[in-house]
């Protein structure tokens, strides 16, 4: 199963007043379960670096199967990944820093949503989980 328009759409949204009200400006990305854009949205403002990143770490997401915020201590130094970080972003990069977050309905993982941007991606992350808890 992957996530639908409607869904994305609706998780794109959520992200969005989340972000305003922490007054972040991102890019959100959403991916389906075989990691292909479903739909985009970037802040006015934002970086243009954060188009790519945020479709990076949606897919980075999809494709581990977990948020990638628990891949960020991993590539800190004297970690196993170390030196992994981000060199050249795009569509089927992988992007190890907070921001990629599943996005499952009834245990099964649909697609992720990718948030860039903010002031770390930490905040990255918080954006995401709360814009996909509202697909319920």
């Amino acid at each position: 199963m992957n996530v639908t328009l409607t869904q994305a759409e609706t998780v794109i949204a959520a992200a969005k007043r989340v972000a305003a009200e922490r007054d972040e400006k991102v890019s959100l990305a959403v991916v389906d379960s075989g990691g292909n854009p479903v739909a985009f949205a970037r802040g006015d403002g934002t970086a243009l670096i954060t188009i790519d990143t945020a479709i990076g770490k949606a897919f980075t997401a999809v494709t581990l199967g977990f948020d990638t915020t628990h891949v960020t201590p991993h590539i800190q130094p004297g970690q196993a990944l170390f030196g992994t970080g981000l060199t050249l972003a795009g569509p089927r990069s992988f992007v190890p820093y907070g921001g990629g977050v599943l996005i499952t309905v009834d245990g099964e993982t649909i697609g992720a949503l990718g948030v860039s941007g903010a002031a770390s991606s930490d905040t990255d992350h918080e954006i995401g989980v709360a814009a996909v808890a509202q697909l319920g």
